[in-house]
């Protein structure tokens, strides 16, 4: 993680475009403050958490602390940062583990988002300020076995009882369903989709953990069913109705996601480049080869490149200027950049390259299911093509 000192006229080959000059003051402390807890908390213990299959919970209360749930949202406990600041502190999460970060873009992003965009503002008081703090958890219901890339298909659905709402149906892939202690749950109802703030101990409520996974192991999966859930009218969030509310939490998350997938593909590219200085071959360090170099400064520059698209949309989200198009652009090309630099690393490491001692071959196999969560490659390849056409190849 600590950089050697540079000497004067070259280039650093961790920070090879000083990509760390583009950032402010403020947002320099806020990446090196995560840095720092990632290094302490996460980094020594996520090989063993990955084998066992199992997320700290106490960690939540610790990322609490630090301010960093729903932290680019203002008010209600929330740190207000700036989207970059918020971007960075994804980032050196996902250098830990995507499962890492994955849990912070659920609490804050998909989670905490809604409430604070279209909840009654007696619902902000009541869950914010105890989410930002880490002592609620979040989960969001919207994936359902048979409607992964197409949500509006959904069969959950909420009927009018009384002044309640009752609740039917069930949810999948759903991370932190297992620890959470409230669901942003959407359904079909009569006057179209609408989203609920659930509590997971009302009656009817189960979430059933996934377990056998090969990626995304230091994170807790699950599936939610919903059977009679009985909830008052005021759980239900008021200021939206349609696939607006759960597509623009999902912008949020997939910001997150095109930071943080570039802290996993540093992670590889500094453990590659740190192995080839050191492992032995023929009498001299593989480094030195000409193959080896090639697939070094192809890492290099794979992830200075999708750092600096990730720095410039972040940059534009913080001016208004974003739209979802572009989050799909950076989506897209970052994680699928992340994965080939996983897969080279990996090879770069050689039988070393499959084992926990090292972050590769865990992070290659969580950048796998970030590949297609939060919208699949397909499905942002299909609205980039809209975007740029006009024409819509899906409905």
């Amino acid at each position: 993680m600590s950089h050697q000192p540079v000497r004067p006229g070259r280039s650093d080959p961790k920070d090879f475009l000083a990509i760390d000059a583009l950032l402010d003051d403020d947002e320099r402390l806020i990446r090196d403050t995560v840095r720092e807890f990632v290094a302490d908390r996460i980094l020594p213990g996520i090989a063993d958490w990955f084998e066992a299959g199992r997320f700290p919970k106490e960690l939540a209360l610790e990322m609490g602390k630090l301010g960093l749930l729903g932290m680019h949202l203002d008010g209600y406990g929330c740190a207000g940062t700036s989207n970059v600041a918020y971007g960075l502190a994804c980032t050196e999460l996902e250098y830990g583990d995507s499962g890492t970060r994955s849990f912070v873009s659920v609490q804050g992003s998909l989670s905490m988002f809604p409430i604070h965009a279209f909840g009654s503002e007696e619902q902000k008081q009541e869950w914010l300020p105890r989410m930002a703090a880490g002592e609620v958890i979040g989960c969001f219901g919207l994936t359902e076995a048979d409607a992964g890339s197409d949500p509006s298909s959904m069969r959950t659905h909420a009927r009018r009882q009384g002044g309640d709402w009752v609740i039917n149906g069930s949810k999948m892939w759903i991370t932190s369903g297992g620890i959470a202690d409230v669901a942003i749950v959407w359904a079909q109802t009569d006057e179209g989709i609408r989203g609920f703030i659930v509590p997971t101990d009302t009656a009817g409520f189960v979430a059933n953990d996934i377990h056998h996974k090969m990626s995304l192991r230091a994170s807790v999966t699950s599936e939610l069913v919903l059977t009679d859930v009985r909830l008052p009218e005021s759980f239900m969030l008021p200021d939206v109705v349609g696939m607006k509310g759960p597509l623009s939490c999902l912008n949020e998350a997939r910001f997150g996601i095109l930071f943080g997938v570039m802290g996993a593909a540093r992670a590889c590219y500094e453990a590659a480049l740190d192995y080839a200085g050191t492992r032995i071959m023929f009498s001299k360090p593989i480094a030195s080869f000409q193959l080896i170099q090639r697939q070094l400064v192809e890492m290099m520059i794979a992830t200075n490149r999708g750092m600096l698209l990730a720095m410039h949309l972040g940059r534009m989200k913080d001016a208004g200027t974003l739209t979802s198009s572009h989050i799909s652009f950076g989506k897209l090309d970052n994680v699928r950049t992340a994965l080939e630099v996983s897969r080279t690393a990996r090879s770069v490491l050689g039988a070393n390259g499959i084992t926990l001692e090292y972050p590769v071959i865990r992070h290659m196999n969580n950048l796998e299911s970030v590949f297609t969560y939060e919208g699949t490659n397909e499905i942002h390849t299909l609205i980039l093509g809209q975007a740029i056409t006009g024409i819509p190849a899906f409905s």
